[in-house]
């Protein structure tokens, strides 16, 4: 039997029509055709054209370098893009709220450019955050209503990692609210500030996770890379089902200060972007040891200023691959891209074997307990510490009761009441589930497995095809792969593999605590043996009687 993801894991919300992005300072203007950029056909692979579609880093640096560019005018196009089409076109409804100083951020970073300090390679570029991490000035949510007017007063530390590097913080995505830790017959993507998030290669299927937000916004070209946070699969699956690199980081390089939690034991903030160097280059930028954040100390020595040496074409020559057999089954077409993945790693150099997960799924019952302990503990500290208008689970609760026509119109808030009841991380129940969580998933489960082959990484498919949305029965899994490495804290990456049907396929590699450098190796190599990735059509479903795209932009 194909392994499941146990409900909790990237549970999230659903449609409500009435609520939106919350109301701008910044006038986004519909962009005209840029100049040279050729006209969509009917079956158009985008609603209208868009002059940095499929732009990197790189690319973007050197155009800026060389004065051709400017941060300005590419915050501008994005800002422009984003009113196009999340905003209009197809709707996306992937942005929450967009940075009213994000020009005036831009504009600095040319002012320093033309000085001759350029501070690295995000130097001036437009990132998006997940609406769970403290960026000033906007709100920080979690998608909730009960914190739509919560504005910290500091940065994250991962955000002024960003800032020091020269970033420009663009806005805020929609999530999952409170990353899907709210019921257990929720729909991913909603969130009752945000609405719900479209899936851009089928506008009728789930963005998936609770990073769906950012997911379908860089799969959209609506900013150049963006930032998730995952507790278990919320950067891998919103990643898979878009066609975009995602790296879920080993628990303690990246703080969590700032960040809205769940699990003290699992969360952890990475990158979400269109190609494993853009992933490597966000991460660098974001790692870091952090005194408000305890876990950060194991990570000293672990984050790399620079992981472009680790881009490796060659990357898997010579690899040992584990494949988790155990991880398919689920779909057809899932098993037949992987079969090509296993090639493709396999002319590559690599060596691939058939591994096991000897605890496989034997963790889910204690890693839940976990997450309802820690959620109640963390998010309370959170509230208190951020200065939130209201500082208890117990107060979040009764607000949505009191609100229950707009916050819970599908579903209600059981997880939430289930965290309530629990006691404090002193129990024995948590400090024992919490043991055997890590055990199972750990030193018995991925790591057992790499040891007992000698492998560099273990390869699984990422995710199912991206399932329909749908606000009444909730969200539809039928397998993943990612389970092993988020509940024993160790990194994944997941990268394009192929689609079905045109719905995006990952394939996720996952290491040992610590060994995002050879992930990165291994990821870079296989991204430039399948190039797989595809941008998206923004059809209304792949449903074959109605695959038809979405109507064209007019622009003028």
């Amino acid at each position: 039997m194909p392994h499941r993801p146990p409900f909790a894991l990237l549970l999230a919300c659903t449609l409500l029509a009435a609520c939106g992005r919350q109301p701008q300072a910044t006038t986004l203007a519909v962009p005209s055709a840029a100049a040279g950029q050729p006209t969509a056909p009917d079956n158009a692979t985008t609603p209208g054209s868009f002059a940095f579609e499929e732009a990197d880093i790189a690319d973007l640096q050197a155009r800026m370098g060389s004065g051709e560019l400017s941060s300005h005018a590419l915050t501008r196009a994005y800002l422009d893009r984003i009113a196009a089409i999340d905003d209009a076109g197809p709707t996306l409804n992937a942005v929450i709220e967009l940075n009213p100083r994000a020009l005036d951020e831009a504009h600095a970073r040319d002012a320093e450019r033309k000085a001759g300090q350029v501070r690295g390679a995000l130097h001036g570029i437009p990132v998006l955050l997940k609406d769970n991490i403290d960026a000033t000035p906007m709100a920080n949510s979690a998608g909730s209503l009960a914190l739509a007017n919560h504005h910290p007063k500091t940065d994250a530390f991962l955000v002024r990692r960003l800032r020091e590097a020269g970033a420009v913080i663009l806005g805020k995505t929609n999530l999952s609210e409170w990353a899907n830790i709210r019921s257990s017959r929720s729909t991913s993507g909603w969130s009752a500030r945000g609405g719900q998030t479209r899936n851009p290669y089928a506008l009728d299927r789930s963005p998936c996770g609770s990073s769906a937000g950012t997911g379908s916004a860089i799969a959209a070209n609506l900013a150049v890379v963006g930032i998730g946070t995952e507790t278990d699969g919320s950067i891998i699956c919103p990643s898979a089902v878009a066609a975009l690199v995602g790296i879920k980081p080993t628990v303690g390089l990246v703080s969590r200060d700032g960040i809205i939690p769940i699990s003290q034991s699992q969360d952890t903030a990475g990158p979400m972007a269109r190609s494993v160097a853009d992933a490597a280059a966000l991460l660098a930028a974001i790692s870091g040891r952090d005194a408000a954040d305890a876990a950060t100390q194991a990570g000293t020595g672990h984050a790399i200023a620079d992981y472009a040496p680790h881009l490796k074409a060659d990357g898997l020559a010579g690899a040992r691959i584990g494949v988790v057999r155990e991880l398919m089954g689920y779909h057809p077409d899932v098993d037949a891209a992987m079969a090509r993945a296993i090639e493709a790693i396999k002319a590559a150099g690599a060596t691939v074997v058939d591994a096991r997960i000897p605890t496989l799924a034997q963790w889910n019952d204690a890693e839940f307990e976990v997450f309802q302990y820690e959620f109640k503990a963390g998010v309370e500290a959170y509230l208190r510490k951020s200065g939130a208008p209201i500082r208890t689970l117990a107060g979040l609760i009764e607000f949505n009761r009191r609100h229950a026509p707009r916050e819970m119109p599908y579903f209600d808030q059981d997880i939430f009441e289930q965290a309530q009841a629990k006691g404090p991380l002193t129990e024995p129940a948590y400090i024992a589930a919490r043991a055997k969580a890590r055990r199972l998933a750990g030193p018995e489960g991925i790591d057992a497995a790499l040891a007992a082959q000698d492998l560099d990484a273990l390869v699984a498919p990422s995710m199912s095809p991206a399932w329909l949305t749908n606000p009444i029965n909730g969200d539809h899994f039928t397998g993943a792969g990612y389970g092993v490495a988020a509940v024993a804290g160790t990194p994944s990456i997941t990268v394009p593999m192929g689609d079905s049907h045109g719905l995006p396929l990952g394939i996720v590699f996952m290491g040992p605590a610590w060994s995002e450098p050879r992930l990165l190796e291994l990821a870079y190599a296989f991204e430039q043996k399948t190039r797989a990735r595809k941008p998206p059509q923004f059809l209304q479903s792949v449903t074959p009687e109605i695959m038809v795209p979405a109507p064209k932009l007019v622009t003028n």
